[in-house]
């Protein structure tokens, strides 16, 4: 089945997502992320204002929905919170231009992404497709990849000059065959993420998109891609995401049987007898897990701990402003980074915490309550977990650069979930119909 871009939206995204390998060839991924998200999110609001006055096959499906305001009103509070912090702890001028810059390269894409999706007429399969082809290509360049280390080739091919706009680090312009895990000295690989234990949650989104695919052949492309991607990372929280947020979701629909309800009681009733020995299988297992990485496990929960004491005791409400070097006990890791609530919590306090917090439970509960309604649920709830999951362990923020196509599929379920009265359904062929309920001017007259 041939699928086509039928809007300059469309295209924009098709082109992203099937170029993703090429542009990280340049180190330019880092760049690409946020271009797009601009882009998209001033289309959208273009479309918006200008209504029924704008060509056909881009005219909004309908108004904002509201956990998409949610979200950009999270995001505002961020940067709110950003100068607020700058402000208490006098970083100045020029620190405070170049955290701002960042907050439009990260926490921006949170809410652009998503209003994208609501508004502008993008369909599910492009989407769906689009990841399958990044699998596809995946698979071809893996033999290179993963034979480079056994053959004398070296880890890093080169960093793109692109790193004089500035990002996190370095590893975000750089190009890899591979790197070598410095606990165990074994080879593992990231793809084309900055580091492997991303690129092993990026391949559970492929996994989760690939599931929605209807073209066998590309349904599979997406599937091992998306496996290979987990396994080759060697990373804990991608076999985790693998299992959870591919299950997880096509469970939902139990919670509204009656014979689910009346096993659980029964589950529930043996614990009585069994739970003893099952909560002392479930400790051993975690514990197994964390120690099969006990040196990160350690530097992770000393980060934590040492972000949250300073939260609590330094800034309560606005945070440090910016995350701070760590000392030799965390192998200099910066203190608010590797997670995402205890970064929030050190760089932006509380106020930074809430804004993230209540747009991702409005959007969880959406997506919950659609699963356990129907298929149409499944994909939002299965990103939902995956970003969920990746909160615990990555910092969300710095990282939505590679998970955009997740956030725009969010976008596009806060569209399909909103009430009939507030949007229109795109018409087969992918354009929204003339009357889509908008006034010109939907943000003022003109």
């Amino acid at each position: 089945m041939t699928l086509r871009p039928e809007n300059p939206a469309e295209r924009l995204i098709w082109t992203s997502l099937v170029w993703t390998w090429p542009f990280y060839a340049l180190g330019a991924l880092y760049v690409v992320g946020p271009v797009i998200a601009w882009l998209l999110g001033g289309l959208a609001v273009l479309t918006l204002y200008l209504g029924p006055a704008i060509r056909e096959d881009l005219r909004a499906t309908g108004p904002v929905p509201p956990v998409v305001w949610a979200w950009i009103l999270g995001m505002l509070v961020m940067l709110i919170a950003l100068w607020a912090g700058h402000l208490d702890w006098g970083l100045g001028l020029k620190k405070t231009i170049k955290s701002s810059i960042g907050w439009a390269k990260g926490w921006a894409l949170l809410a652009l992404f998503p209003l994208a999706g609501a508004v502008l007429p993008i369909r599910r399969e492009v989407l769906v497709r689009g990841q399958c082809v990044i699998g596809f290509w995946t698979l071809i360049i893996a033999p290179v990849l993963l034979v480079a280390p056994y053959i004398g080739l070296p880890e890093r091919i080169f960093t793109s000059p692109l790193k004089a706009i500035g990002g996190p680090g370095p590893e975000y312009f750089s190009v890899y065959f591979y790197t070598f895990d410095p606990s165990s000295w074994t080879p593992r690989w990231q793809f084309y993420a900055p580091w492997s234990p991303f690129a092993a949650l990026l391949g559970v989104v492929m996994v989760l998109f690939a599931l929605e695919e209807k073209n066998r052949h590309w349904m599979w492309c997406g599937l091992l891609a998306g496996a290979l991607m987990i396994l080759a990372s060697k990373s804990r929280m991608g076999l985790v995401g693998l299992v959870a947020c591919t299950l997880g979701p096509r469970m939902m629909p139990l919670v509204l049987r009656v014979w689910a309800w009346l096993a659980l009681a029964g589950v529930t009733a043996s614990m009585a007898v069994l739970g003893g020995m099952v909560l002392q299988g479930m400790q051993a297992a975690i514990q197994e897990f964390k120690g099969a990485r006990a040196d990160s496990t350690r530097v992770r929960a000393t980060l934590q701990r040492i972000a949250h004491e300073r939260w609590r005791d330094e800034a309560v409400w606005f945070g440090h402003g910016t995350v701070q070097p760590g000392p030799h006990l965390v192998e200099y890791m910066p203190i608010g980074s590797h997670h995402t609530w205890f970064g929030l919590l050190f760089v932006k306090g509380l106020t930074g915490f809430l804004a993230l917090l209540v747009p991702l439970l409005w959007q969880l509960a959406i997506a919950l309550v659609d699963a356990a309604r129907g298929q149409r649920g499944r994909l939002p709830l299965g990103i939902m977990m995956t970003i969920v999951l990746l909160s615990f362990g990555e910092n969300v923020e710095i990282e939505a650069y590679l998970l955009w196509p997740g956030l725009i599929l969010l976008g596009i379920h806060a569209r399909e979930t909103a009430p009939m009265r507030n949007r229109e359904p795109i018409k087969k062929g992918g354009a929204a119909p003339s009357a889509c309920g908008l006034t010109p001017g939907v943000f003022g007259k003109r």
